[in-house]
């Protein structure tokens, strides 16, 4: 795997690649750190058990989060593929346009593909409401069993866990306290002496990607971790870190995305909007200097559709496929079970434009294209690094002053009433 592979996956704000850099590779470890040194001015004991949540707490949700919704994706398409369903078949389709639709699809690639990819296609169409509940099932069981293990079984384990190390903690100080006493001077003792869906909403969710599910899960969790919060101010201090959470890993990065790219081009007249995937193949700087860049002519889901069908060799759909989730099958042809987002596809397609207007302006095309992968790649690992030291960092900090405020102890609030028992 090439660096500008890498940095293209960690600079995909759409897919898990990012999520995993930050919160297992800098935003946990950070966070970990942070609890105990938070904790320990006012118990040693405390910063070691909060920590230990927080390890334990962190981790356990990241396998789940990263891992539970691919893997509960599969089992689920497995029981579709059972009842003779292929899931791949878009609910979109059912919305017919003069570019696609389910009738539109089996009229136009009936006789081009595989008999069995239009029969699916027609017992999809034929068994909607079937079809219907099959991908509400999968959203529900994806989201819902990853929702509740992380929101409400994972806590109840941690504080259970806890509160098994508090009373061992202090039976251990109780023993040594006996212990010391029995070669004390009796003389001191004395003086001390005291879910339901309709069908739009499911063609919707159907198409939510991994990350999609990831946020919605994580909707779900935060509500799970306040409701099962061990008191009120425990509550209070886990909804302000889980809001803080969901902003800075889905709603943040890709306006920051977009913020950095448009200025590197304000200021370097570089447009690197594109993915460095893109900007790196010689084949793209080739096409722009010879001017064979093949492009649809126009924006249109017509004219967007059209190219894809009839040009499916070209570097355009090639980039399509990667980058815009457009799927064709061995032979060649477009996967008629598949709905094109064409407003993604043009927005491609515009940026590729306007970075070989850009690149014919200059003497070496090539030479231009690699600076602006390189400013790509600044501009990524700018978005990474920012939005990890926020959540790793700035928003445990804000989240530690938050809770001084409200409750006037640094303490986990969770673990606070425990400190007079250890």
């Amino acid at each position: 795997m090439s660096l500008t592979t890498i940095i293209s996956a960690i600079g995909n704000t759409n897919k898990q690649y990012p999520l995993i850099v930050r919160d297992c590779g800098i935003e946990v470890p950070t966070k970990i750190v942070l609890t105990y040194n938070q904790n320990k001015d006012e118990s040693e004991d405390i910063a070691k058990l909060a920590a230990r949540e927080r390890f334990l707490d962190e981790y356990a949700v990241s396998a789940v989060w990263l891992g539970g919704i691919p893997l509960m994706d599969k089992i689920v398409n497995y029981f579709i593929r059972k009842k003779g369903y292929n899931p791949d078949v878009n609910l979109k389709l059912f919305k017919e346009s003069s570019a696609q639709g389910i009738n539109l699809n089996i009229k136009n690639f009936e006789g081009k593909v595989g008999q069995s990819v239009i029969d699916e296609l027609k017992k999809v169409k034929n068994n909607k409401a079937v079809f219907e509940k099959l991908l509400a099932l999968k959203f529900g069981l994806s989201t819902t069993i990853p929702m509740l293990f992380m929101g409400v079984i994972l806590p109840k384990l941690i504080f259970a866990s806890s509160g098994r190390k508090i009373e061992k903690l202090r039976a251990e100080k109780l023993a040594k306290k006996n212990a010391a006493q029995r070669f004390d001077n009796p003389m001191d003792r004395i003086k001390n002496g005291k879910i339901s869906f309709k069908g739009n909403a499911i063609s919707q969710i159907a198409n939510f990607s991994t990350v999609d599910k990831m946020a919605v899960t994580d909707g779900g969790y935060a509500l799970g971790r306040v409701a099962t919060a061990r008191n009120k101010n425990e509550a209070i201090d886990v909804g302000f870190k889980m809001a803080g959470m969901l902003f800075l890993n889905f709603v943040a990065p890709p306006y920051l995305a977009k913020f950095l790219d448009k200025a590197t081009c304000k200021l370097t007249g570089l447009n690197v909007a594109l993915d460095p995937i893109i900007l790196d193949d010689k084949n793209f700087a080739d096409a722009i200097k010879n001017k064979k860049l093949a492009l649809p002519k126009g924006n249109s889901e017509k004219e967007i559709i059209e190219f894809l069908d009839k040009n499916p060799k070209t570097l355009f759909s090639k980039y399509a496929q990667q980058f815009c989730d457009v799927k064709y099958l061995e032979n060649g042809i477009r996967d008629p079970r598949t709905w094109v987002n064409t407003k993604k596809v043009a927005q491609m397609k515009e940026e590729m434009e306007k970075f070989a207007k850009n690149a014919l302006k200059n003497k070496d095309i090539t030479a231009f294209a690699k600076k602006a992968k390189y400013a790509k790649f600044f501009n990524i690992l700018t978005n990474i690094g920012v939005s990890s030291a926020l959540l790793a960092f700035a928003l445990p900090k804000a989240q530690f002053a938050f809770r001084k405020f409200i409750t006037g102890s640094d303490l986990e609030p969770g673990l606070a009433t425990s400190k007079d028992k250890i």
